[in-house]
């Protein structure tokens, strides 16, 4: 066998028992055993596709934990920013409220330092944040309003609108009732788009959607400001609706005309004077039975 085929036979492995010995006897046997060691160790290993690839999908998804460890603290926090951001929008923009209960009254203050008292069973709400802008009140119920000099602002209820040029007034504002009453300066009070200016002393008054003509206002202030409630020539159902305010108690009429006139007054500090203050002008009798109080003529 020749030389080239004895060294390609050996490089392939492929030599049997006989050419190896001959392969042996080459002159440059010992050239050809080194030379072949020497490029085995330059070949690179066998590649394995498989485990390969199984080692370039492990590290992508050990890429994709890591950034989803990274990213959920992130989310967190973004979640957190945005919430805060929502509820602080929330909270700025969100109009203040105040509502007084059965015989309670408060007094506050606006944000031009004006004040405002609520009676009893009253809803007021305006917006801090708007105030510079945008000056409105929207009142259910009755409130007397002291003015800061120089301040100007709207009162907004169902029946009518009040607006302010500084000045100290009254605004009530209750079923089929819609009285203001000017005590210092001068106040613009809207109804069914017509305009009147109230100065100092006068008085407009709405009942049952009916212009009432009252006396000029001799008083400073009105007086449940003073726990009293006062009234003249009003319609008795009148009375006794700020009688239930004040008390929290229930009232039921027993042959009793409720729109008779009354003229008096009665106290917030006791239910029995008060009863007495506002039924023996009209010779009405009254029972107590539980949380209502029975009235009736004999």
């Amino acid at each position: 066998m020749k030389r080239e085929e004895l060294i390609s036979k050996w490089l392939d492995n492929n030599l049997n028992h006989q050419e190896l010995e001959a392969f042996k006897k080459l002159e440059d046997y010992d050239d050809l055993v080194t030379l072949n060691h020497r490029l085995r160790a330059f070949k690179n290993d066998e590649y394995n596709t498989s485990k390969e690839l199984e080692r370039v999908l492990s590290k992508i998804k050990s890429k994709k934990t890591a950034s989803k460890l990274w990213m959920k603290p992130l989310l967190r926090i973004a979640a957190i920013l945005a919430i805060c951001c929502a509820l602080y929008y929330y909270t700025t923009t969100l109009d203040t409220t105040i509502q007084t209960e059965f015989a309670q009254k408060t007094t506050i203050e606006l944000p031009d330092a004006s004040t405002v008292s609520l009676n009893a069973k009253t809803f007021l709400a305006y917006n801090k944040k708007s105030w510079k802008n945008k000056r409105t009140i929207e009142l259910n119920g009755e409130a007397f309003f002291k003015v800061a000099k120089g301040s100007t602002f709207n009162v907004i209820t169902k029946a009518g609108n009040v607006t302010v040029y500084g000045t100290q007034f009254n605004v009530k504002q209750r079923d089929h009732y819609f009285e203001v009453i000017c005590y210092e300066g001068v106040v613009g009070v809207t109804f069914n788009s017509t305009l009147s200016k109230l100065k100092a002393g006068d008085s407009f008054l709405i009942i049952d959607g009916k212009l009432i003509a009252k006396e000029k206002e001799e008083t400073l202030a009105p007086s449940w400001l003073q726990n009293e409630s006062h009234f003249k020539s009003m319609p008795y159902k009148e009375v006794l609706a700020e009688f239930e305010r004040q008390y929290n108690i229930a009232i039921v009429l027993e042959n009793i005309d409720d729109h008779q006139l009354f003229t008096g007054s009665f106290t917030h500090n006791n239910m029995d004077i008060a009863l007495k203050s506002m039924t023996l002008p009209l010779h009405i009798t009254y029972r107590k039975n539980n949380h209502t109080i029975i009235l009736k003529r004999d």
